[in-house]
């Protein structure tokens, strides 16, 4: 069935990024319907809220922009269309106040996504925007015209301006399946191979290690990998390690086991405490304590924290027990992770790799599809958490909301 609608925007990807360049399109005047494959809008979106919903960060926007690394200059401009402070002020008109935590990062008062949604889902409802739900896009038919999957068949859709925001490939089951690649692939659109940003990673545990610890936190670390060290906490996971420290550092991570097969992370467990001072708690007689009970007061580590330095001394072909108080401080600070793999994409947080910026012009067309714009994770960025991942979703998509009116003469 080829439906001839009266369309002048249509949006392919119903989370942030689809969501605001409807919005934009819309407050110019244009007629916009949003299609989505899933049974209902930014599935992905409310999970990231299930842990309080990071939108923003309030830092300066110099050290804000510095976050999204190789492509700080190319999405700027965007950012600074849209910066923190407007999406604060955006989740304020919605009636979704924020503030700022003790880390910086900004949160709703709620700390949800879904009345932050509810809301912005009714203010489209009252600005015309259309919602398609259950609508696949499946590329284009030889007259140009969207196609898209429905229970009721192939659906053919005409629409003056396209707003693509499909997402990545992480959490696939909530829609974002990378499944557009080929598709734009073959219009001979430039894409990075897509890849896991702010993940996990493989370590080979012993079992004896992942019986005892699997799902345990380990608090109050210094990461260090590849000349940057920073503060954080990880988890064991049955098969290797994740957490907040691990995905800050995880870009330089993957690269590195991408390039050599392994990388070997260095975790401090006392970064408070300098070497000198550990080994002489350590040096105090031990007495009659197990090592385990003696670590864990001289030194003030966790049951997860002396398991750690179990499995690096086995990887040694060492003994904790037999170690000089000045071995084990020198250790407690220094203990080699080796990182055999990287956790699956479909795991991760983010996505890195996408759309070529080169592949865009400055209102965020594709150069090579006329009418047709991207936003979002689909592009070739990758940030931290921190509220960097949804500030350059919710930017890129007014951009691209931006450019479809300019292509519409609006």
């Amino acid at each position: 069935m080829v439906d001839i609608l009266d369309i002048d925007v249509a949006v392919i990807g119903a989370g942030p990024a689809g969501l605001m360049a409807a919005e934009t399109a819309a407050q110019g005047g244009a007629r916009v319907t949003v299609f989505d494959g899933m049974s209902s809008a930014a599935r992905k979106f409310l999970l990231a809220g299930r842990g309080g919903l990071n939108l923003t960060h309030s830092e300066p926007l110099p050290e804000f922009l510095a976050r999204y690394g190789d492509a700080q200059a190319r999405l700027a401009p965007a950012i600074e269309a849209f910066p923190p402070d407007a999406l604060r002020a955006w989740a304020e008109e919605l009636r979704q106040p924020t503030f700022v935590g003790s880390s910086g990062r900004v949160f709703p008062v709620a700390m949800k996504a879904s009345p932050l949604l509810r809301a912005w889902l009714r203010r489209l409802d009252g600005q015309g925007v259309q919602l398609q739900l259950r609508h696949r896009w499946s590329g284009w038919d030889d007259d140009g015209r969207l196609l898209f999957d429905t229970f009721g068949g192939v659906r053919a859709v005409e629409a003056r301006a396209t707003v693509l925001a499909l997402g990545g490939a992480s959490w696939p089951k909530l829609g974002s399946d990378g499944g557009w690649v080929d598709r734009l692939a073959a219009k001979g659109v430039a894409i990075a191979p897509l890849k896991p940003a702010n993940c996990g990673f493989l370590v080979d545990w012993s079992d004896v290690f992942v019986d005892e610890y699997q799902g345990a936190p380990l608090k109050n670390l210094a990461l260090s990998f590849g000349g940057h060290s920073l503060r954080g906490e990880a988890i064991v996971t049955r098969g290797g390690l994740e957490g907040g420290a691990v995905y800050a550092l995880s870009a330089s991570l993957r690269d590195a086991v991408l390039a050599d097969g392994a990388a070997t992370l260095t975790i401090a467990l006392r970064p408070d405490l300098s070497a000198d001072e550990l080994a002489a708690r350590l040096g105090k007689p031990k007495g009659k304590q197990s090592l385990s009970t003696y670590l864990r007061k001289a030194a003030g580590l966790a049951p997860a924290g002396i398991g750690l330095l179990q499995e690096a001394a086995r990887a040694r072909g060492l003994s904790l027990a037999a170690m000089s108080p000045t071995e084990l401080a020198a250790l407690i600070n220094t203990v080699p992770v080796r990182l055999t793999g990287i956790a699956p994409i479909a795991r991760a947080i983010s996505t890195a790799g996408g759309i070529a910026f080169d592949e865009l012009d400055d209102a965020y067309m594709l150069r090579r599809l006329r009418g047709v714009f991207a936003a979002g994770e689909m592009l070739d960025w990758e940030a931290p958490t921190g509220g960097y991942l949804l500030t350059g979703c919710f930017a890129t998509g007014a951009a691209a909301g931006r450019g479809a009116l300019a292509w519409l003469g609006r």
